[in-house]
């Protein structure tokens, strides 16, 4: 299954990335954790140091330039670049979380780096490796696949989004980050993106069957209560992983309720 992860800013959905990706990985299956988010957290999220983080994909001008303007075609961009073999080159194996779950799986963080608009400087040849990596791995790898996205649906063509399975709109329960999140679910319909799930992070169930009728909110809703060992451990530490016995049952339900209303909302006809 393919997820893409998008929301506010602030709002958890690195976090929750990377507490499904961990949760996937501890029930045997091999998970790719893609950031493509311009704050580059998934790999601290998911318990991996900074100086261990693979460096962003935009940021390896050498690849870029062998990979869209290969010798022989003089000069000419291929925007249909070959990266069948970039994931497994460019990715780092995440770490087993300390979890009363061992991880029977594998978990790897592949770091896309920001997707630039034209017109703040040219950077068409980063643009066109990353959507086609990105494509790829969407496409083609039959693992699972996080993605965690700006807030924007940018880094989703028309085409790629049409094979994504579902979207996490995260928000908080305030009106900006539902507003926010609204936009983004929209956004994502234009690109035929329309199996959507709005996770309410911080919120009670009464908060969900209370939302503001805002036009674009996705009908597919979940709740994440407030963690405190969360915000104890953010005092000290990037990774959200390792909070207790008590916080992983929490966040174990959660994921488990996430997958089975996924794989039960099917997907719209066209």
């Amino acid at each position: 299954m393919k997820i893409a992860v998008s929301g506010k800013g602030g709002v958890g959905k690195t976090s929750i990335t990377a507490w499904l990706g961990d949760y996937l990985a501890r029930r045997g299956e091999k998970v790719w954790m893609v950031d493509a988010d311009t704050a580059l957290s998934l790999g601290q999220a998911s318990g991996l140091e900074r100086v261990q983080l693979p460096e962003p994909l935009t940021q390896r001008a050498s690849l870029i330039e062998e990979r869209i303007r290969p010798a022989g075609q003089g000069g000419m961009m291929d925007l249909d670049p070959h990266v069948s073999d970039l994931p497994e080159a460019l990715s780092a194996v995440l770490p087993e979380s300390d979890s009363a779950v061992p991880m029977r799986g594998e978990k790897r963080l592949l770091v896309m780096g920001p997707l630039t608009n034209a017109g703040g400087g040219c950077a068409c040849e980063s643009n066109a490796l990353l959507k086609a990596l990105l494509a790829h791995m969407v496409l083609e790898r039959r693992e699972w696949v996080l993605v965690d996205m700006e807030a924007g649906v940018e880094h989703l063509g028309r085409g790629t989004a049409a094979h994504v399975d579902a979207l996490l709109v995260v928000s908080e329960p305030s009106m900006r980050s539902l507003e926010t999140a609204a936009e983004v679910a929209r956004m994502a319909g234009d690109l035929g993106l329309r199996r959507q799930v709005l996770v309410l992070n911080k919120a009670t169930p009464q908060q969900v069957a209370s939302l503001p009728p805002l036009a674009g909110l996705p009908g597919q809703r979940l709740c994440l209560p407030d963690l405190e060992p969360l915000r104890q451990r953010q005092l000290y530490s990037g990774s959200v992983l390792g909070l207790g016995r008590e916080a992983e049952k929490t966040l174990d339900a959660f994921c488990a309720a996430l997958l089975r209303q996924l794989e039960g909302t099917a997907r719209p006809a066209e």
